[in-house]
């Protein structure tokens, strides 16, 4: 899967870093579930979309989860795999296991992690916590 996700997902990133920051509908982990969407998956966080507008309700969400990681399974566990080692186009929560406002969702390129910051995908060396590997149904 890997070869044919390189190329869509530059794709991917191409298109939505050219849309603005929104919390609960662009941000670090509804961008997750973008990708999802983009490989053909029904949408894991229509639940979430537009459940926050701010950092505020953002952080209400993750503590009512019981974290990043509990609220990206919650979206992930029904269309992916959860695997120990990424490749190109898992998703997993990325950060610190000791402070939930130090976590973010991401999507591995097959050389790191790209998260969905205010200024478009950055790449951020850190801990994976939880990785995913997304099915491809398109």
């Amino acid at each position: 899967m890997a070869e044919l996700v390189k190329p869509s997902l530059k794709e991917f990133v191409a298109v939505n870093e050219a849309k603005p920051w929104a919390p609960g509908y662009a941000d670090c982990c509804i961008i997750l579930a973008d990708w999802a969407i983009w490989l053909g998956n029904e949408d894991p966080a229509k639940h979430l979309r537009g459940a926050y507008s701010d950092e505020i309700g953002y952080q209400a969400i993750i503590s009512a989860a019981g974290g990043v990681v509990p609220l990206v399974a919650s979206c992930a566990d029904e269309i992916s795999e959860r695997v120990e080692a990424p490749e190109a186009g898992a998703v997993g929560v990325i950060g610190s296991r000791n402070n939930v406002k130090r976590q973010f969702g991401a999507i591995h390129d097959g050389c790191g992690w790209l998260v969905r910051t205010p200024r478009g995908f950055d790449r951020v060396f850190a801990s994976s916590l939880a990785i995913w590997r997304l099915q491809c149904r398109s």
